[in-house]
């Protein structure tokens, strides 16, 4: 009996220790499936990152755009973008952290959502943010992969050809938007800009509709037409509550990344320019009221820029005009203040995908261009500038006030470096410049396309005016074959090279 019993504890043991040794294949740590909607949230922050970062490893556009300078090493100043990289890392951040982490969630969705509206509008939605994504490579690099792009199967995919992928994108908008159910639901709070509102993810898709066919205004203007009219007529963004916005929050990990890049980190890399500066003019009756919200005052209480490209270790930031905007503290004020969104390097700024002001001065180019919007070009370009203000933190009065100056009202703007009245291209792109303080990536676009406003070649500079960021190293080296073709289908992998959209600029 005792022997019955030893052999029935041996047999027993035995089969715990088959099932510990097939449940020792199974990883909590790196689980084989995670809940759709974490990916999403993660997407939508590594997103809002790429676009807000203030990093010289990722996102330099500010410095290209002339904002701001640095104050001891000028490489991105001088446009050099091979000794940090840049051009690895927007393609990294890009591809692996964003439109891998959609694809993944798109692929997941199916079989966690049992309810179908709900399904296909968590779909539509990852799926929006995704044409999103690309729209930021396919106008940065050129042709970039895409048919082949995110099979984790596939290291080398081939790039496709620019165009084809930007009239891709367009039809892949149009298929998310009339997927979209304003009356079912989606990620809800697992969606940090909309909490899983799909009517306002509708708006969103057809104010981005609007903005990629303004891009390619100039290059395709029928299907721009046609584009820009059927996003108007669908709802675009209409005030600034609107915006798309992703609301960082005052305690790591998820906080700004300027204030990561700029307080935490400790740095005082970057100051204004006096070029820029100058747009604003400081210290004057006249000044632009974003200036307190765009810049903070040097030592000696005075907005002080430096001309750009003049650091290499030579400037003493104190003297200058650094980052920042007003720190408003909690409780009655000792003189009024306007309403604020905060400092740009608080930790809890918001980031920005796109906005209302944005949408007004695409508006008022489509009405320059004729196309049935309702609306004139000055109507748009008053709104737009209004818009920009008041989301900083200023009033209707004083952008009333801004608006009347000569040098800015729509009739009369003039040109800052010589006489001369500003066409009407030249007077949208030189505001929204401005209002794209805090969207670099997209000022750097608007300079391109519209050619305005003269960005002046730095002293050192490394080659002129970039057009377009030259592919990755990593690619260079490892997808030879491919990069190679593509390469020379865009007419050589240079910063020089002009993308298909963009007949406006000249080298500066």
């Amino acid at each position: 009996m005792k022997k019955i019993a030893l052999i029935f504890v041996l047999v027993s043991t035995l089969s715990a220790c088959k099932k510990d040794l097939t449940s020792l294949n199974v990883d909590p740590k790196n689980p084989a499936a995670v809940p759709a909607y974490t990916l999403f949230t993660e997407s939508e922050r590594l997103l809002t990152n790429n676009v807000s970062s203030a990093s010289v490893n990722l996102n330099i556009f500010r410095l290209i755009e002339q904002q701001w300078t640095e104050t001891t090493y000028l490489n991105e100043t001088d446009y050099q973008l091979f000794s940090r990289r840049q051009p690895d890392a927007i393609w990294t951040a890009m591809y692996t952290g964003v439109l891998y982490n959609l694809e993944k969630a798109k692929g997941y969705i199916p079989a966690q959502v049992k309810d179908v509206p709900t399904q296909k509008n968590e779909i539509a939605i990852a799926d929006i943010l995704q044409v999103y994504a690309y729209y930021y490579l396919v106008t940065t690099y050129g042709n970039i992969p895409y048919t082949q792009a995110l099979n984790i199967n596939n290291p080398f995919p081939a790039y496709d050809d620019q165009k084809t992928v930007y009239y891709a994108l367009l039809t892949r908008l149009d298929a998310d938007i009339a997927a979209l159910n304003t009356s079912g639901g989606s990620y809800g709070g697992a969606d940090v800009i909309y909490t899983g509102d799909p009517a306002k993810w509708l708006k969103f898709a057809n104010t981005f509709k609007l903005k990629m066919g303004i891009t390619i205004a100039d290059y395709d203007n029928a299907t721009a037409k046609t584009t820009v009219e059927a996003a108007v007529a669908a709802g675009v963004f209409a005030s600034n509550s609107d915006n798309a916005t992703f609301n960082y929050v005052a305690s790591p990990p998820n906080t700004n990344p300027v204030w990561v890049d700029l307080v935490q980190s400790q740095r005082h890399d970057f100051v204004a320019t006096s070029e820029f500066l100058g747009l604003l003019s400081p210290n004057t009756a006249t000044a632009d009221p974003r200036l307190p919200y765009y810049f903070a005052e040097n030592v000696s209480s005075l907005y002080v820029g430096a001309p750009n490209g003049s650091g290499n270790g030579g400037l003493v930031y104190s003297q200058y005009s650094l980052p920042s905007g007003p720190l408003l503290t909690p409780g009655p004020p000792t003189t009024p203040q306007p309403k604020s969104i905060g400092s740009l390097t608080n930790p809890d700024f918001p980031g920005d995908l796109l906005d209302y002001s944005e949408t007004e001065f695409n508006l008022a180019e489509a009405a320059d261009r004729l196309y049935n919007v309702g609306g004139s070009a000055e109507s748009h370009y008053n709104s737009a500038i209004t818009a920009s203000i008041t989301y900083w933190g200023g009033t209707d009065a004083q952008a009333a006030a801004y608006l009347a100056l000569p040098n800015v009202a729509f009739t009369t703007a003039s040109n800052p470096e010589a006489p001369g009245l500003l066409n009407t291209s030249q007077k949208i792109a030189l505001q929204e410049y401005i209002a794209f303080y805090n969207r670099g990536w997209d000022a750097w676009t608007t300079t391109r396309r519209l050619g305005y406003p003269v960005l002046v070649k730095p002293a050192n500079a490394y080659s002129e005016f970039p057009l377009r960021f030259t592919y990755p190293i990593s690619e260079q080296n490892v997808n030879v074959v491919n990069y190679n073709k593509a390469a020379q289908a865009i007419g050589g992998d240079l910063v020089t090279t002009k993308l298909f959209w963009d007949l406006a600029t000249t080298l500066k």
